[in-house]
């Protein structure tokens, strides 16, 4: 079997497994207490601590344990936008976070704050000039990811956080997918983690905030974790949390080397073995593991269980994927196909042969789903209409490309065709479609069904 979903979960490291077994006899008790037992419990949350503080490159003292990556978000943002009251409230966030960081978002801006997304580029990142255009004097906080978690791209971090630094503006990152590669270079002002991603225990989040960064804890808080994560520690899987980031972080050079390869591959090779696709995210400016690409009138969900039957785990940020029907907001950010997307991620210690057979199996698996879509064939005959008018609505993703992709070929060159659709995903999957096939998207208009689409023939 091959999973290749290690950026959603990753497999349990040894080391964490060992680590947490060999602290449930110690780490049960209040950590808290002065006696014998809770003081034992308090060495091992400490040595936690320590290490966790070495591997992000910050102070013990500023390391907070949470119960989960998500509630780390939460309470960094909240926290910090609370501290920084007094300066403003407009908070930063680039429009590809992590849905944690904009439900947060959401949540400011529900409450009276003020939300600026900036806009990325067709790789997934965010340009220095744009993010620095969005600073203002009454903006009290900035998120930046580190590295996204769809197309694996990296953002220019270090390059922001002295952006923000020089106009006093704290930056919070998330660093949930690449923490276990490394440390996040910069002058960030916050960090928070997930290490579950690592291959740490699930349920344990990190939280560093950063001396000197004005915070405060937002609901009820207690004496636990500097007051700004309440609840009782759950020791023995925050000691096999630190044990397995140390464990992964003495492997990540070699291990991306490795993985960096057999990504490599898949990214040359899938286009090559399958017609209209496209390969999104920075080829080159990404994490070592993860590698997405789009397929054109493929259904993900469907393909996601034909990979399944083959013996193969992987994600989709597809449209079809989701119960409300919407587009993955990352794809939808990056203007690229949101319709058949496929994300690889590999785990360390993913053998050569499963990608080998991965790519086997995939233009299969494509073909009998677009078959049963019944997708366009190749065909040379063109009719001279000059418009079409093609009616998808109540169709979802991918039925309105399928069709547009049909009748491209009956309208000469200059001719236009007028897609009327009613599914949220065209908004995004259309354009898509023509920036790939070389066609001119001409804009939407109101129609009494749906929205009509325009498209022109070029090529």
């Amino acid at each position: 079997m091959g999973y290749f979903d290690a950026a959603s979960s990753a497999p349990l490291h040894s080391v964490a497994r060992q680590a947490f077994q060999a602290s449930l006899d110690e780490g049960w008790a209040d950590p808290a207490r002065l006696y014998r037992e809770g003081r034992r419990a308090r060495m091992l949350l400490d040595a936690a601590r320590e290490t966790v503080a070495e591997a992000v490159g910050c102070r013990a003292d500023e390391v907070v344990f949470t119960s989960s990556g998500t509630r780390a978000v939460h309470s960094g943002v909240t926290g910090a936008l609370a501290g920084r009251h007094r300066i403003g409230r407009h908070l930063i966030v680039s429009a590809v976070e992590h849905s944690s960081v904009l439900h947060a978002a959401d949540a400011h801006e529900a409450g009276g704050g003020s939300v600026t997304q900036v806009a990325v580029d067709r790789a997934g990142a965010v340009t220095a000039e744009s993010y620095v255009a969005a600073l203002r004097p009454d903006t009290a906080l900035a998120c930046l990811q580190s590295a996204n978690h769809e197309v694996g791209t990296e953002q220019p971090v270090a390059e922001l956080a002295a952006a923000c630094r020089g106009a006093g503006v704290p930056l919070l990152v998330d660093a949930a997918q690449s923490l276990g590669w490394g440390r996040v270079e910069g002058d960030w002002s916050l960090l928070t983690a997930s290490a579950h991603k690592w291959g740490g225990p699930a349920g344990v989040g990190l939280l560093v905030v950063r001396k000197g960064v004005r915070f405060a804890a937002q609901g009820p808080v207690d004496e636990r974790e500097s007051g700004r994560a309440a609840g009782f520690e759950n020791i023995p899987a925050i000691v096999a949390a630190a044990a397995s980031l140390r464990a992964v972080r003495a492997e990540a050079a070699q291990v991306a080397v490795r993985l960096r390869a057999l990504t490599d591959r898949i990214r040359a090779r899938v286009p090559e073995l399958v017609p209209d696709v496209e390969v999104v995210g920075d080829p080159v400016r990404r994490l070592p593991g993860i590698v997405t690409f789009s397929c054109l009138y493929v259904d993900g969900e469907t393909l996601l269980h034909a990979l399944d039957r083959e013996g193969f785990s992987v994600s989709s940020g597809s449209s079809c994927t989701s119960s409300t029907l919407t587009p993955s907001h990352v794809l939808k950010a990056m203007g690229v196909l949101s319709e058949g997307n496929v994300r690889v991620s590999l785990p360390p210690g993913t053998p050569a042969e499963d990608v080998d057979r991965f790519l086997e199996v995939l233009p299969g698996a494509v073909a009998g789903v677009r078959e049963q879509l019944g997708a366009p064939v190749p065909t040379e005959v063109v009719r001279e209409q000059q418009s079409l008018t093609v009616d998808a609505v109540g169709k979802r993703c991918p039925i309105p490309v399928i069709e547009l992709a049909k009748v491209i070929g009956d309208v000469p060159v200059g001719g236009t065709i007028r897609v009327l659709a009613d599914d949220e995903a065209a908004r995004l999957d259309i354009p898509a479609w023509c920036e790939m096939r070389g066609q001119e998207y001409v804009g939407e208009e109101p129609a009494d069904r749906g929205t009509a689409y325009l498209i022109r023939r070029t090529t």
